[in-house]
This record gives structure tokens, C-alpha cells and sequence, in this order.
């Protein structure tokens, strides 16, 4: 078997159906796999799939998923079993387009970002950095923008698409080593759910009107806005383009405030030219704004804010949000990922039933901050750190 200069085995080209069949069935046989993928997706609306990394043991392989002829059953394949453990880092993005290659989520996976945030490096550590903190190694980042759909590719460009899937063999077994001495792999676990839930990757066209933020409580707006934008994602779906590049977010603003009826009063409006308006998709967003303004009253949604004097006290979130720094220093985990902003707020207003107060959150933060929100506890500076001391104990 050949090595690189790494120690690894040399990465191999897979075009042809056969190589990926004889590559997957060993694999699957392995305890775990490590995969990346490479795509582009500046001019589609889903990502095109370029190449496909995976790590074995023995297997160091980049697959050419735009080789002629190539039939990814056996990927599939693999990717299904069970007994296999895929290891990724950040995984939401192989795992969108593996959803819509194969319309369902691998089986077993990990994800190293995840995990390295429970295990205290950091909030959304990039791959190179942890690589970094765990092996030593350094990753170039040379051909990190590479044109993935170019061939032929380059042997430098293969040799960053296959260290993606080698190191992380190494990152893997340390963080999982890591987490299994601090009993903290069903924390990982709990986090991985939202990975393989297919929702989380198929968002519902009918709230995509939140992304845009409109600033106005006019329901009728909003009515037409939630209309048009599930018209645009639908539409942006069906041709494969992004959903900006049909129409932009602040021509969907405006069109949902003027309200046009035809192709004239389209064209007028800021951003939409006239060749878009007496298109083949304006009748399609015409007849949006008429099911948005057709809207019985009660269909048409709330603004998305907060009840009036609903707002936290800024120096109480501010209290939380040291009690927080101080429960994550100590526990040697990402902040983040024990709770956000939102979350803060909620438990300033005296809400109970959020996440950060169930299962290991409310064991790390939780308690630390319902005992401040009781006045049980207060804050002290102990050398360079903050301490958490409980009033109804006497401070050793």
C-alpha cells in the first residue's frame, strides 16, 4: 500500500461504478468512515455535487461524482448501514445534498464540529483549527475555493480533497476518547438529533417570508409576503437557480407593500425588470400577491415580535449571560451551544420550559441560573476566573 509523506494511504480516483462498489463493500464493513464532499452551488439552487471523500483504514478515496456513466447505488449503500459510524465535521451541508441525491439522511452519523463544541474548543471550530489543536497538522487551505466542477483536477486539489477525510480519522477517535472520560457522549448524541431529522433540510416554503424581516405589522402584507416567497422557493426548487438570482429579497419587500396587478405595475417595481415582468414566471407571482390579498383575515399571520412589556431587563440578561460564561469555563463547553440569546431573554421573563432547563443544559446552566433568578446565588472574581457562590451554603 502506498503511504504519503502524512503516513496515510495515498488517496485514490473512483469514476467508475465498479471501483465504487468494490470501495464501498469494504468499507462497510469498517467501524466507522470519515466523508466530505466538494460542490458548487453559486448558480443553482441546489448544490451540485462534485466529489465525494471517504476515509477507511486501509482506503483513502475521492470520488469523481461527475465521472460518465458513474452510478452512486453503492455510496447509498453505505451510507445506509447501520453499523457503519460516518464521521463528518460540520455536517449540514453533506448532509443536505446527500438528502436530495438519495431522498434520505445517512444512517449513524457523528459530527466532529458538534462534538468539539461539547468538548470545550469552542463555538463552530473549523475543521483546520481542530485538526490543529488535536494532531499538530496543518491543513492548506490553498485550493479551499477551487472550481470542484473543473476537470481535469489537479494532484494538489486531490490532495486537499482527501486530507479532509484522513485527519478526521484522527480527530475522531480523540474526541470521542475526549467525551467518553467526561461522560459527555449522550450530550453529542442529544445535539445530533436535529441532524437526522430531514425537516431541518427542508424547510417549509410557507415560512420562508420570516427570513426577510419585514418591518411592518400590516398582516395583509405580511399575507401577501408569506404567499410570494413560497412561490419564489418553489419556483427557485423547480428551476434550480438560487432564489436570489430569480428574484431578490427586496423586490419581494416591496412588490408585498405595492401590491401589483399586472405585468405593468411588476416592472415598475424597484429591482424586477421589465423582461422578468412579461416573463414566463411572472403570472406565477402575480397570482401569489391575488391569493395574499384574497386572504380571509384570520389566515393572515402575526407579526413575528414580542408582546408589549415583554422585554427583559438588559442588566438581568446581562447577570445570565456571565452566569452562563462562567457555567461553560467551567465545564469546558462551548456557550453557544448551552444557549443563545433567546434563550436568555426567556428565562429573564420568567419562562420555564425552554431547552437550556432540560437534560444536561439545565446541569451545566440551568440550575446556576434559576438559583440567580431566586437570588440564591451571587457573583465573585476569584483571581482571573468568576465564581458562582450559593447564599444558602457558607463558602468554603
Amino acid at each position: 500500500m502506498q503511504l504519503t509523506k502524512a503516513g496515510f494511504p495515498a488517496p485514490a480516483i473512483v469514476s467508475s461504478t465498479e471501483d465504487l462498489a468494490q470501495l464501498c463493500a469494504r468499507l462497510k464493513q469498517e467501524s466507522f468512515v470519515t466523508i466530505d464532499t466538494e460542490f458548487v452551488r453559486e448558480h443553482t439552487y441546489w448544490p451540485e455535487l462534485c466529489l465525494v471523500q471517504l476515509g477507511g483504514a486501509q482506503d483513502v478515496a475521492v470520488i469523481d461524482t461527475l465521472a460518465p456513466g458513474l452510478d452512486l447505488a453503492p455510496l447509498a449503500d453505505l451510507l445506509a448501514t447501520e453499523s457503519c459510524t460516518k464521521v463528518f465535521h460540520a455536517a449540514r451541508q453533506d448532509l443536505e445534498i446527500f438528502l436530495h441525491l438519495f431522498d434520505v439522511l445517512p444512517r449513524s452519523i457523528f459530527d466532529t464540529q458538534v462534538a468539539a463544541m461539547v468538548g470545550g474548543y469552542g463555538d463552530q471550530v473549523g475543521y483546520d483549527t481542530l485538526v490543529g489543536a488535536i494532531t499538530g497538522a496543518t491543513i492548506d487551505k490553498t485550493h479551499r475555493f477551487s472550481d470542484w466542477s473543473a476537470r481535469p483536477l489537479s494532484k494538489a486539489q486531490i490532495a486537499y480533497a482527501a486530507a479532509d477525510v484522513t485527519h478526521l480519522r484522527d480527530v475522531y477517535l480523540a474526541l470521542r476518547q475526549e467525551l467518553e472520560k467526561q461522560n459527555r457522549l449522550h450530550w453529542a448524541d442529544a445535539e445530533l438529533a436535529i441532524l437526522n431529522d430531514p425537516a431541518t433540510f427542508r424547510p417549509d416554503p410557507r415560512r420562508q417570508w420570516e427570513r426577510l424581516k419585514a418591518r411592518t405589522n400590516n398582516r395583509r402584507m405580511l399575507g401577501i409576503l408569506r404567499e410570494i416567497a413560497a412561490w419564489r422557493e418553489l419556483e427557485a426548487q423547480a428551476l434550480d437557480i438560487p432564489r436570489q438570482r430569480l428574484i431578490r429579497d427586496e423586490s419581494l419587500l416591496e412588490i408585498a407593500a405595492v401590491r401589483p396587478q399586472d405585468a405593468e405595475a411588476l416592472a415598475r417595481v424597484r429591482g424586477v425588470s421589465r423582461g422578468f415582468a412579461e416573463g414566463k414566471a411572472a403570472p406565477g407571482l402575480l397570482a401569489a400577491v391575488q391569493t395574499g390579498l384574497a386572504l380571509d383575515e384570520k389566515e393572515l399571520p402575526r407579526p413575528p415580535r414580542k408582546p408589549e412589556g415583554a422585554k427583559p431587563s438588559a442588566a438581568l440578561v446581562a447577570l445570565l449571560k456571565v452566569v452562563l460564561a462562567a457555567a461553560c469555563e467551567a465545564n469546558r463547553v462551548a456557550p453557544k451551544l448551552v444557549a443563545t440569546g433567546e434563550d436568555l431573554d426567556a428565562l429573564a421573563l420568567g419562562e420555564t420550559d425552554g431547552a437550556v432547563l432540560q437534560g444536561w443544559r439545565r446541569a451545566v446552566f440551568g440550575e446556576d441560573a434559576l438559583a440567580l433568578l431566586r437570588g440564591e446565588i451571587h457573583l465573585a472574581v476569584d483571581g482571573r476566573s468568576v465564581r458562582l457562590i450559593r447564599s444558602d451554603r457558607r463558602d468554603d
